[in-house]
């Protein structure tokens, strides 16, 4: 039993998995799940209560029982004691003041992160403003590498995303040149396609294959199916530079996806094989959101946000190249407007970046949300100050095969300029070269060169 007193009011909590979900910052998703502050003045005393707790605790109650969910025995079998001692005699709300004094830098964030919980970030992260969660995200740098190098500090990468209703060639080959053009795509070129057919998987991977090595882009593809569906094209000679796979944070949200940890260490493994890579080996992408649980009825009442963070320890044993949260992408029943979005997108950066993954966000919403691209200038504009890893860069931000509104190509170029941060350092000189940039990463070509259209053309061929 866990209580506060607030105004002369004693709330009582009956479990740690209640008072984090009743400390929660309001959204619809928790008040869907009926798990979430029925009153402010109950929120607050939840935040109370929870400022109090040991981190410790976290790992002596688990919110979802060891026995019945690997994603919890994940999280407590690879826990790193020796990590965690640093802050091992704090509660939550003196982890929080750690966490904003200038002796949590960037060297003991990441030697800490191995110690941390899931269930841990979340908690203190519900004792934060959207100015902690900006400044304690920015300290912490998550470096990864493929063919070039993502997650440096000062840097912000871009996911090219030339998706196309129909998987047209030439269709998706306009909007990769036209991401070039504008600097981005140096996260990835990945496309979610329209088709889980093995074939048209392959024919996409392979035409992405060519056009990179034709332009000698120091960066990666992706064509983000299933993960089984990824192991079935390696198996064909497939080009498969980056395995994707949508992941959760119980093992019945993941079961729901069809995957679970084997499967997951079995692509790694496939992809591995191929030693694609020139600069590194990470060769995971996962994509996660708040509200996956609920609408899978997998979330064993724990609030959304909580199971989100748990994700990202899913993430983190598999060594990925990016980590995307699509923040808005389910809806307004679970991030109904856009402030709600807002805090989601910050919380999720945080918690990722805690526990050492790659953290991208797709600044995203459904036309359905009481959510507009102003809202998505703030998030950007704060994520990026944060320290995230990579954005979306896709036409117009609206994509066309999924329906939701995102980040453009004009948008990375914004940040950039605003914020002053550059590109993964291969990337930019490959732009350089190419004559799409000078070499303080300005874009400087207002149509595509020569050399670009050619190689391109090829790619489709």
């Amino acid at each position: 039993m866990y209580q506060a007193t607030w105004q002369k009011t004693t709330y009582r909590f009956a479990d740690l998995k209640t008072l984090m979900a009743k400390a929660t910052p309001l959204r619809s998703g928790d008040v869907l799940a009926g798990v979430a502050a029925t009153s402010a003045e109950e929120n607050v005393a939840a935040k109370m209560a929870l400022a109090e707790v040991p981190l410790k605790r976290f790992l002596n109650e688990a919110l979802i029982p060891y026995e019945s969910d690997d994603v919890t025995r994940l999280i407590m079998d690879r826990h790193d004691a020796n990590a965690f001692a640093l802050v091992a005699h704090m509660t939550v709300g003196e982890f929080r003041d750690w966490l904003l004094s200038d002796k949590a830098d960037t060297k003991a964030l990441g030697k800490l992160a191995p110690g941390l919980t899931p269930e841990m970030v979340a908690a203190v992260s519900k004792l934060m403003r959207n100015q902690d969660l900006v400044l304690a995200a920015r300290k912490v740098s998550v470096i990864t590498r493929f063919r070039d190098t993502i997650g440096l500090k000062g840097h912000l990468s871009v996911r090219l995303q030339p998706n196309h209703p129909t998987d047209d060639p030439k269709g998706i080959a306009a909007s990769v040149i036209d991401g070039l053009m504008f600097g981005c795509g140096d996260a990835v070129i990945g496309i979610n396609p329209a088709t889980d057919n093995v074939g048209a998987i392959i024919d996409m991977l392979s035409m992405l294959d060519r056009m990179i090595e034709r332009l000698e882009i120091p960066t990666q593809s992706c064509v983000l199916t299933h993960v089984t569906t990824s192991i079935e094209a390696i198996s064909r000679g497939a080009p498969v530079d980056l395995v994707f796979q949508s992941i959760g944070g119980t093992e019945a949200l993941n079961s729901s996806f069809g995957v679970t940890l084997p499967i997951l260490k079995e692509g790694r493994e496939a992809a591995l094989s191929l030693k694609r890579g020139t600069v590194g080996d990470n060769v995971m992408y996962f994509e996660t959101g708040q509200g996956a649980a609920l609408s899978a009825d997998a979330h064993h009442g724990v609030d959304q946000q909580t199971c989100e963070a748990r994700a990202y320890a899913v993430a983190r044993e598999f060594h990925p190249l990016l980590v995307n949260t699509v923040v808005g992408f389910i809806g307004p029943e679970y991030l109904y407007s856009g402030k709600e979005i807002i805090r989601a997108g910050l919380e999720d950066h945080f918690c990722g970046k805690m526990l050492g993954v790659p953290m991208g966000c797709d600044v995203c919403y459904t036309n359905h949300a009481e959510a507009d691209q102003d809202d998505m200038d703030t998030l950007l504009t704060l994520l990026g100050a944060a320290g995230v890893t990579f954005v979306m860069g896709i036409p117009g931000a609206d994509d066309i095969m999924l329906n939701y509104q995102s980040t453009s190509f004009h948008d990375s170029l914004y940040v950039r300029e605003v914020l002053g941060l550059k590109r993964a350092p291969e990337f930019e000189e490959w732009l350089e070269r190419m004559g799409l940039a000078d070499k303080s990463g300005k874009v400087i070509s207002e149509k595509p060169t020569k050399a670009l259209l050619e190689h391109a053309a090829g790619g489709v061929a």
